[in-house]
């Protein structure tokens, strides 16, 4: 009797430390960003067809300081009911390993959500530090995947999206399970599908096939592409794929703005989809439901 209180009192001693280790820190999809980062002379070029391509708009442009040593860049987030963007452009040499990040995350905690992504799997690739509106830390996931993880000193409130982007990561087979297996533990997520042998034509390939795996969690989604890496450009190049609720017109605005479809639309299963490059370099995966 003795011994089973004993064993119940340490494991309520120990039940606090095991809750913070595993909170969710997400706040939603619509805080989460894609970081573009291209060219000064291109910034407003490609934020206009950014915008007019998914019917949305920028904030100001600013000139700050973003990172945790001295640089200057342009910077302004660009909202569209499809996916948000912050958009960098660099006036002096980027610091390292600033540009390597895919994308931002708002979290409620920063410090604790790092030391949740350690305990889940992650090195911390740049520690936290202030920027000019809250906190950043860059960390990194099994295979190299770089995200940033934020947390602002003014909580921001943004309008639900319309669509949720899906966050595209290809991996080698030998890290994309331990990826997965850590980004589902930080994220409390959940494996919607894995799929290993869908059609090698997603990734434009002639034949064959390749694994997908799809999850979704409180941070949006994420698409986990694992090849052998013999992908022809632009295939691997694009960090985020964006649902829309008509392919052919946003295409239409994508061309009208300046950028080039350069996958054009086709079948894949239950979408359609197509491949765009934006002024400056942006590539982006955009698709809709199949009619």
């Amino acid at each position: 009797m003795h011994k089973q209180i004993f064993f119940a009192s340490l494991v309520l001693a120990f039940a606090p430390a095991a809750f913070a280790a595993t909170q969710d820190f997400s706040v939603g999809p619509q805080y989460d960003t894609t970081h573009v980062y291209v060219a000064p002379q291109d910034v407003d070029a490609f934020v206009t067809s950014f915008a007019t391509t998914f019917g949305g708009q920028s904030t100001k442009q600013v000139v700050v300081t973003v990172t945790p040593t001295p640089s200057s860049t342009s910077s302004q987030l660009v909202q569209t009911p499809a996916g948000t963007i912050s958009v960098f452009g660099f006036r002096t040499p980027v610091p390292y390993p600033f540009g390597l990040e895919r994308t931002g995350y708002l979290v409620t905690d920063l410090d604790n959500a790092v030391k949740a992504a350690n305990a889940a799997g992650a090195a911390t690739q740049v520690a936290p530090f202030n920027d000019p509106i809250g906190r950043d830390a860059v960390v990194t996931w099994p295979g190299g995947v770089n995200m940033q993880l934020y947390w602002h000193t003014k909580k921001p409130d943004y309008k639900p999206l319309e669509y949720v982007p899906e966050n595209r990561i290809y991996l080698p087979a030998q890290s994309a399970d331990a990826f997965v297996k850590a980004w589902v533990s930080f994220a409390h997520g959940k494996v919607v599908s894995d799929d290993r042998a869908a059609p090698g034509v997603e990734i434009g390939r002639k034949d064959g096939t390749y694994r997908r795996i799809r999850i979704t969690s409180g941070y949006g989604n994420a698409t986990v592409l694992v090849t052998d890496g013999h992908l022809d450009w632009p295939y691997g190049t694009e960090l985020t794929g964006y649902a829309v609720g008509d392919l052919d017109a946003t295409l239409g605005r994508a061309r009208s703005t300046g950028a080039k479809v350069v996958v054009d639309a086709h079948a894949e299963g239950e979408r359609r989809s197509a491949v765009v490059q934006f002024p400056g370099g942006y590539v982006a995966e955009v698709h809709s439901a199949a009619k």
